[in-house]
């Protein structure tokens, strides 16, 4: 399997193969690259339906033309913890975000939450983030605020009182607690434009079939959410080594 860039024509190819439909699987198989390699290449260039291969390529060029700025000549990357491949978290870091970004996710707030999720102490100040994704403290503050509404992260003080911006181990269950938040918010509205518009009527059942459909995804995502938090969350208790101790006889 070929590494490195993705040349001019195999840009073209990928252009090519999106405008006949193809998945990003079938791309990358023709290309002889993996499947992650083309999703963050389209989704970092406009998306299936706004890729231009041209496009790409020029941008590609003028972000390797920053970074290349941006580290000082001689100066070595700093390194990683735990003997990490710096590229090869570079390189994952872009993959996780565009993931987060092809779920919905604004770019801006999947940069900062993938940047977030991939520190070791799942914080960082608003410095931090301005440093490391070389970007405005406007940027930043959006996008904390968006993910913030999302339940994706919260805010807090640490000894220095600088606010610091973290992601909990539990955030995908307090994102999908918020969804199932926002699905009721929906279904209560909808029942509402019910006795607006009248029981009996095209316009009302439509509504009525909405709230019904919405209700119960609620409901199965609020359901799901506890469910997974209880038995993930639970830590096993004590190996009893398959014997059961003795109740006491009380009879």
């Amino acid at each position: 399997m070929p590494g490195g860039r993705l040349t001019q024509q195999e840009r073209q190819q990928i252009a090519l193969g999106l405008a006949d439909g193809l998945a990003y699987a079938e791309i990358a198989r023709r290309l002889d690259r993996p499947t992650s390699t083309i999703t963050r290449e389209v989704m970092r260039n406009g998306g299936p339906t706004a890729y231009r291969a041209d496009l790409a390529h020029r941008a590609t060029e003028r972000r390797a033309h920053r970074r290349r700025q941006a580290a000082p000549r001689g100066a070595e990357a700093p390194p990683q913890a735990y003997g990490r491949d710096a590229e090869a978290v570079r390189e994952y870091e872009e993959t996780f975000t565009v993931i987060l970004m092809a779920s919905g996710v604004p770019k801006m707030m999947a940069r900062v939450l993938a940047c977030l999720t991939l520190t070791d102490a799942g914080s960082l100040t608003a410095s931090e983030l301005v440093q490391r994704l070389q970007v405005s403290p406007a940027s930043i503050s959006k996008a904390v605020a968006f993910l913030e509404s999302q339940g994706l992260v919260r805010r807090e003080r640490d000894e220095r009182r600088r606010e610091r911006y973290v992601v909990d181990d539990d955030v995908w269950y307090q994102s999908m607690m918020a969804s199932a938040r926002s699905t009721a918010q929906l279904v209560g509205i909808a029942r509402q434009g019910v006795g607006i518009l009248g029981p009996d009527t095209p316009a009302a059942a439509r509504l009525e079939n909405i709230a019904r459909f919405l209700d119960f995804v609620s409901e199965s995502i609020t359901r799901a959410a506890e469910q997974a938090r209880e038995v993930l969350y639970t830590k096993p208790g004590p190996a009893s080594g398959g014997t059961a101790e003795p109740r006491p006889d009380h009879g």
